[in-house]
C-alpha cells in the first residue's frame, strides 16, 4: 500500500497543475490581440526558473519524483508562456525580454547545476545544495503577495487581491507543507510553510475588507495593483 505522502503529493500535483494553468486566459487574450500590452514577463520568467530547478531537485533527490513531475509540467507550461511573450512583446521590449530569459532561464540554471555537480561529489550534498537554492527562490517569490496585501490595507479594498488566487496560494502551500513534513524534507517545508502563512494572511485580510468601502485608488496605485495581481497569478504556482 502506498505511503500517505504519495496521496498527499498527488493531491498537491493536481492543485499545482490547476494553478500553473491559471494564466491561460491572460495568454489567450495576448494571442487574440497579438500584443502583450501592459503585461509583464518577469513573473513568468521567474516561475520558469523555479520550476526548472525544482524539477532537477526532484530528479536528484530520492523519493521526490512527484516534485519533479509536476514541476516538469510547470516548466513546460511556462516555456509556452515565455515563448508567447517573446513573440508578441512590443519591439522595444523584445530585446530586453530575450536578455532576461537568457540570463534567468538558460545561464542561471546551467550555472547552478554545474556548480553543485562540480562542488559536491556526493549525491546527497548535491541534492541539499540545490534544495537551498530552490527554497531561497521560493521564499523570495512567495513574498510577492506582501505588496498586494499592503494595497488591501491601504485602500481597504480586495479588488486587486482575487479570492481564488489567495485561496489557491493557501491551499497549495498547505498541501505541499504536509507532504514535506511526511517526507521530512525541510527544503520543501520551509518555502511552502511561508506560502501557507501568506495565503492565510491574505484570506484573513479578504474576510476583513471584502465588504469595506474602498478608500479610493489613484491611477498610479491602480496600475501598480494590476501588475501585482498579474505577478501573483504566475508566482502562486511556484511550488513544492
Amino acid at each position: 500500500m502506498a505511503e500517505p505522502s504519495f496521496y498527499i503529493g498527488v493531491i498537491g500535483n493536481v492543485i499545482s497543475v490547476l494553478v500553473f494553468l491559471s494564466p491561460v486566459e491572460t495568454f489567450w487574450k495576448i494571442v487574440k490581440k497579438k500584443s502583450t500590452e501592459e503585461y509583464k514577463s518577469l513573473p513568468y520568467i521567474s516561475t520558469l526558473l523555479g520550476s526548472s530547478l525544482w524539477t532537477y531537485y526532484g530528479i536528484v533527490t530520492p523519493g521526490e519524483y512527484l516534485v519533479s513531475t509536476v514541476n516538469g509540467f510547470g516548466a513546460l507550461v511556462e516555456i509556452i508562456y515565455v515563448s508567447l511573450f517573446l513573440i508578441y512583446a512590443p519591439r522595444h521590449l523584445k530585446l530586453n525580454t530575450v536578455v532576461v530569459v537568457a540570463l534567468l532561464n538558460v545561464f542561471f540554471p546551467i550555472a547552478a547545476i554545474a556548480a553543485t555537480r562540480s562542488a559536491f561529489k556526493d549525491e546527497k550534498m548535491r541534492s541539499q545544495s540545490m534544495g537551498f537554492i530552490c527554497a531561497g527562490l521560493n521564499i523570495i517569490m512567495y513574498g510577492s503577495p506582501l505588496s498586494a496585501m499592503k494595497t488591501v490595507v491601504t485602500t481597504k479594498s480586495v479588488k486587486y487581491m482575487p479570492f481564488w488566487l489567495s485561496f489557491f496560494l493557501f491551499l497549495n502551500g498547505a498541501i505541499w507543507a504536509v507532504y514535506a513534513s511526511l517526507q521530512h524534507d525541510v527544503f520543501l517545508l520551509v518555502p511552502n510553510g511561508v506560502g501557507f502563512l501568506f495565503g492565510t494572511l491574505q484570506l484573513i485580510l479578504y474576510g476583513i475588507y471584502r465588504n469595506s468601502k474602498p478608500a479610493g485608488l489613484s491611477n498610479v496605485s491602480s496600475e501598480m495593483s494590476a501588475d501585482e495581481e498579474e505577478g501573483l497569478t504566475s508566482r502562486a504556482p511556484l511550488l513544492s
